[in-house]
C-alpha cells in the first residue's frame, strides 16, 4: 500500500487484501527503476543482502518528499542496516535517483539501447 514494511516481522496473514511491492516489482517491461539503476551505477550493492529494503525505502522516501536532504535521506534510512558498502554509496544512489525522477529523465536506458545488464527480460547465454 505504497509504505514500507518490516518483512520480518509482519506475519503474512496480516497482509491480505493489501499490495506488496517487492524489489523485482519496481522494474517496468524490464527497464530497471531509477532508483535500482542508481545503486547499480554507484556501487551502492555488494553483498545484496540489505538491498531490497534500501530501495523500497528509499523508493516510500522519494514518493512522498521527491527531493529529498540527505539528512531525510539518512533518517529514512536509518531502520536498515548494511555491513558492506558503508552509507555514502547508498545516500548518493537515492540523490541520483531523485535528480533523475525530477527531471523527468528516469533512467538513462530510456535513451540509449539496453545492455544485457539492465534487460531483466532477456535470458542468460547459452554455455
Amino acid at each position: 500500500d505504497n509504505h514500507p514494511a518490516l518483512a520480518c516481522l509482519t506475519l503474512a496473514h496480516s497482509t491480505a487484501g493489501h499490495t506488496i511491492t517487492t524489489i523485482e516489482g519496481l522494474a517496468q517491461d524490464g527497464v530497471l527503476h531509477p532508483l535500482q539503476e542508481a545503486f547499480l551505477e554507484l556501487g551502492a550493492v555488494q553483498c545484496g543482502y540489505c538491498t531490497p529494503g534500501m530501495i523500497l525505502t528509499a523508493k516510500a522516501l522519494l514518493d512522498e518528499e521527491p527531493e529529498p536532504s540527505e539528512d531525510q535521506i539518512r533518517q529514512a534510512l536509518s531502520g536498515n542496516l548494511c555491513r558492506c558498502t558503508g552509507y555514502q554509496a547508498i545516500i548518493d544512489a537515492v540523490k541520483l535517483a531523485s535528480k533523475r525522477l525530477l527531471a523527468g529523465r528516469g533512467t538513462s536506458l530510456e535513451t540509449s539501447s539496453p545492455s544485457r545488464w539492465y534487460d531483466l527480460s532477456s535470458k542468460p547465454p547459452e554455455r
